[in-house]
């Protein structure tokens, strides 16, 4: 274990915001910004050059149906447009490469901007855009078929519009389809490489594939067709797979790298001390937390899952892995998003007698061992730690196994359901719907039980997308965020911040509400 425990904020020569201060600059969605921000905002940015990232993980595809890893979204982005965007800062949904309006609440008409064009060349029109929507829906390999569960069909009803009938009303749907849902691949290089289009990606995006090298290198280079020119400036991006952050930070530091994104807060000092890096950062909706498989004995009972809450001390876990750099979490939202619930967060007190209580109702007085995944890089490694020796002390024994994101994930998502539980994050969404739905509904991908929690929950997913009036929404995410952590569905531990590290040649680079790089305003000076 290294000696990093032993060690305060303050022996670094860095003292952490205070709880206060950190909620105020949420409050006030404040982002720190690099002098390459400032460029951005006044409108310089120089075309050319090629961006080069140290990215954390490999990725479990590059098809956006496919994929499971949050992480994935990094790379996405570069070769895919959405057809909805959303503001950085709050992620409200804005046009992207359609238009919305709702003639009634149950249709969703897509008018799709024109002279788009897939990077094979054949055109991105209605026909393309339906072809989509379906294959979301209904292909046996897509994740994203709960984001798309309230569609009922959908039309081609001109060369550049499409009609979305619904099954019920979804006020989610624009915020759904800024995310993978709305990532469109080609259907010609979808149809003709099948499973192989996981690595062989055609998007519409700012930039297209070129190369994946696993666990080593992705490289996209210009889509000189793209259909914007006020994004996109340089001409390619080479990702370097870098799982050890610490490492890939060195890398930007002797100038191998431009960035490195995904840092962890104890690098933070070190990223002020160089002279030749800056930090961007703000808050984000990732959720570090314990994903919990409902099917497997003793998490079905709901005595076992609760004791896990109770036994978590999430003040200590935020001061002792983000170096107080992050907020506990009590729910999937933090505390100043709209659709918090402030009674909701106080069910789970840090109690050790309590959860050794729940756990001898259970008929496990002298606890249990459960096996959980985790990841092998170092601050994962010391968050497994942290969490092991809180949950050890009521007699909860973890077993760990380490392994990269997308093994681990997979092995626990996937068909193979290896592990009892899944110490990971929860990297966020544009709407609070879609990772309730994502990862509570019954057949969701991130619902590793694939259990139906009860008819009530089923339901008020449902409602939750009924309005588009925050105010009804609100109370409806309350009694979703109630039944989800009375159930103890999830053991949530702690929000963290986006940090990156960029060199002084990155101009343009911004942070943004869920924590995820997006490099279409980057430029090299």
């Amino acid at each position: 274990m290294s000696d990093r425990k032993h060690r305060t904020p303050a022996q670094d020569g860095w003292v952490p915001v205070t709880r206060r201060e950190l909620l105020g600059m949420l409050g006030a969605g404040a982002f720190a910004m690099s002098a390459g921000s400032a460029a951005w905002a006044q409108g310089a940015a120089k075309r050319g050059g090629i961006l080069r990232v140290s990215g954390p993980a490999n990725p479990s595809s590059l098809d956006p149906a496919t994929g499971g890893a949050g992480s994935d979204h990094a790379y996405l982005w570069t070769m895919y447009d959405t057809l909805v965007e959303w503001d950085y800062a709050t992620l409200r949904p804005k046009p992207g490469m359609a238009a919305w309006r709702y003639p009634d609440a149950n249709t969703v008409v897509l008018d799709i901007k024109p002279g788009i064009v897939f990077h094979d060349g054949t055109p991105c029109d209605a026909a393309a855009i339906k072809y989509n929507l379906d294959r979301g829906r209904s292909h046996q390999r897509s994740n994203i078929k709960a984001d798309l569960s309230s569609i009922a069909s959908v039309e081609v009803t001109g060369p550049l519009q499409v009609t979305v009938k619904l099954a019920k009303p979804d006020a989610a749907l624009p915020a759904i389809l800024s995310d993978r849902a709305g990532m469109m691949v080609s259907p010609k290089a979808a149809e003709a490489l099948g499973n192989d289009h996981d690595r062989n990606p055609v998007g519409a995006g700012p930039w297209k594939f070129v190369s994946w090298a696993d666990n080593q290198k992705i490289v996209v280079t210009r889509n000189d067709k793209y259909w914007r020119n006020d994004r996109g400036f340089v001409d390619g991006i080479e990702f370097a797979i870098i799982p050890e952050l610490s490492t890939g930070l060195r890398s930007v530091s002797a100038g191998q790298n431009d960035m490195a994104y995904a840092l962890p807060a104890r690098l933070k000092p070190v990223v002020e001390r160089s002279k030749n890096l800056s930090l961007v950062t703000g808050p984000t909706l990732y959720c570090l937390q314990i994903y919990l498989n409902l099917a497997k004995k003793p998490l079905d009972n709901v005595k076992v899952r609760q004791a896990i809450n109770y036994a978590l001390d999430r003040e200590s876990f935020v001061k002792a892995a983000l170096s107080g750099v992050g907020e506990p979490a009590h729910m999937n939202m933090p505390s100043t998003h709209w659709a918090y619930d402030a009674e909701v967060a106080k069910l789970y007190p840090h109690d050790p007698a309590k959860a050794r209580a729940l756990l001898a109702e259970a008929g496990l007085k002298d606890g249990f061992e459960m096996t959980i995944g985790g990841y092998t890089d170092q601050d994962s490694v010391r968050r497994g730690e942290i969490v092991m020796d809180q949950l050890g002390k009521v007699g909860i024994r973890l077993k760990f196994t380490n392994g990269t994101i997308p093994e681990i994930s997979g092995q626990y998502f996937g068909a193979e359901k290896k592990f009892d539980a899944l110490l990971s994050a929860w990297t966020g969404r544009p709407d609070p719907s879609m990772t309730y739905g994502l990862m509570y509904a019954k057949d969701a991908y991130f619902n590793a039980g694939r259990v139906e929690v009860s008819p009530e929950l089923s339901a008020l997913l449902v409602e939750s997308r009924a309005s588009e009036d925050i105010e009804v929404r609100r109370k409806v995410f309350s009694k979703v965020q109630r039944i989800v952590m009375e159930q103890a569905l999830v053991a949530p531990i702690a929000f963290q911040f986006e940090m990156t590290a960029v060199s002084g040649k990155v101009k343009g680079y911004r942070s943004n509400l869920l924590g995820k790089p997006k490099y279409e305003f980057v430029s090299l000076g």
